[in-house]
């Protein structure tokens, strides 16, 4: 006890906390926020086990060499951008066993140096598709135990650099799983991907895909054999284990020792695509060497125009990816001290996007000029007789105007002229005459004639009667 009370109250430490050297250690003691004050020479901080509801920004701006931090069995519900801003040198989070609701990329984009991140326990149910992929060196991940029903698989080939040997995503709430997402996978994550105590529906995909992951021996099917398993019909009370029952398969055709092809990748014209030398070797005192579609060798650290770069891992980046990228692409890795090499191939395709995703607004625009454009030419000079009637009567002798129609114009068509030495031959045309608007009861002596050309044997026949109006 006395000891105690010697490390409660030595200079810097807060209340109730018990500081040795560069450790910090306050569980269980109650804690609502967090301390004030913290030492600067912190290297471990647990603050579990108490009733911490948030995290107020840049707390941790004055311990430059904190590298473990545990946050578990408290009360938070969400995280700030700031809250780990300047935790720049954090190797272990554990922020498991809280209320989380979401996982978003501002939460852990400036921790370069993380290697650990314990979610697991908490009530997560939406993970943002980049929420990891500025974690360069991150190992394991665990989100086990949350509320999860689907999760970006794809966003894990982008890593910057994949250390990545741990994602632990089981006792979730997946029903379906992208079969093809995962299969694609490089083998080092599938290894540790764990999957199992998901509601899963019992299909062939799922079937083919952990009899193929055991067939090659991923610890994340054999250490969990027994937990695999699966909804027959998706009926809860019809629990299927995966591997070690044909019950619920047997329309599935598919041997242990068959070959299950990943797929291929897929990217948009000008994006960049990082492609996973997907060979069980390790990193260490390994080569890499890339073949293009066009056999062309890709030695490290890339071609010299800078349209490709091997990575120190053997991943090979796409810098702005191009129709003519697309193909069939072999990567070999040479490990000369355990005298081993491994091949792996990829096909890549590269497509533009979808015509509707092209179709942006300045061609919508574009397209709305044109036919506006259209619909005034056809108002002016396709414009029909407003009074079709008097368009259909002989002419008669002019009474005089009226106000009202003082300030119309009248469209008629001009019919087959009569023989005569002052008629006009009837041919393939017709003739639509505007006449001026009426003034002071006369018509004007130049009214504007406008020809338009037609075939005469489609042309309308129910002008042929009206006369033509002399001038």
């Amino acid at each position: 006890m006395h000891i105690l009370s010697r490390l409660t109250f030595t200079s810097g430490c807060p209340s109730k906390c018990i500081c040795a050297s560069d450790l910090l250690s306050c569980t269980k003691v109650s804690l609502t926020n967090v301390p004030e004050n913290l030492p600067a020479t912190s290297a471990s901080m647990d603050l579990s086990h108490n009733s911490i509801a948030s995290l107020r920004d840049d707390w941790l701006a004055n311990i430059p060499h904190l590298h473990i931090l545990r946050l578990s069995h408290n009360r938070l519900k969400s995280l700030s951008v700031g809250a780990f801003r300047n935790a720049t040198e954090l190797r272990h989070l554990d922020l498991s066993s809280n209320h989380l609701q979401t996982v978003q990329m501002e939460f852990f984009q400036t921790l370069f140096r993380l290697e650990e991140l314990l979610l697991y326990n908490n009530f997560i149910t939406y993970v943002e598709e980049m929420a990891f992929n500025r974690l360069a060196n991150i190992r394991k991940i665990y989100l086990s135990w949350n509320n999860l029903t689907s999760f970006a698989f794809s966003s894990m080939q982008n890593l910057t650099n994949p250390h990545l040997r741990t994602l632990d995503l089981s006792s979730n709430k997946f029903a379906e799983l992208p079969v093809e997402e995962v299969s694609s996978l490089p083998a080092f994550i599938k290894n540790g991907l764990y999957l199992h105590n998901n509601p899963l529906t019992c299909n062939c995909a799922l079937f083919m895909l952990l009899s193929h992951w055991e067939h090659r021996g991923f610890s994340s099917v054999l250490e969990f054999s027994q937990e695999h398993t699966c909804l027959y019909m998706g009926k809860r009370r019809a629990v299927v284990r995966i591997l070690k029952s044909q019950s619920g398969f047997d329309n599935c055709s598919v041997g242990l020792g068959q070959h299950i092809p990943d797929p291929g990748l897929k990217v948009l014209v000008g994006k960049r695509l990082m492609v996973t030398c997907n060979t069980s070797l390790p990193q260490e005192n390994t080569t890499f060497l890339w073949i293009s579609p066009a056999y062309d060798f890709i030695f490290p650290p890339g071609n010299s125009n800078q349209s490709f770069k091997i990575h120190p891992n053997g991943t090979l980046e796409i810098h702005k990816a191009q129709p003519w990228n697309s193909g069939v692409y072999l990567c070999i890795a040479v490990n000369r001290r355990l005298s081993y090499n491994a091949t792996h191939e990829v096909n890549i395709t590269v497509h533009f996007p979808k015509p509707e995703e092209s179709f942006n607004t300045g061609l919508t625009t574009l397209l709305g000029c044109v036919v506006s454009l259209v619909l005034v030419f056809i108002y002016l000079y396709m414009t029909p007789c407003r009074c079709f009637r008097c368009c259909l009567k002989p002419p008669q002798t002019p009474s005089p105007p009226q106000e009202s129609s003082a300030q119309s114009s009248i469209l008629c068509g001009t019919p087959p002229a009569t023989e005569g030495p002052n008629s006009r031959k009837a041919g393939a045309s017709r003739h639509v005459v505007f006449l001026e608007p009426i003034k002071e009861g006369r018509v004007e002596k130049h009214p504007k004639i406008l020809q338009l050309r037609t075939d005469s044997d489609s042309a309308s026949s129910v002008f042929s009667d009206i006369p033509i109006v002399q001038t």
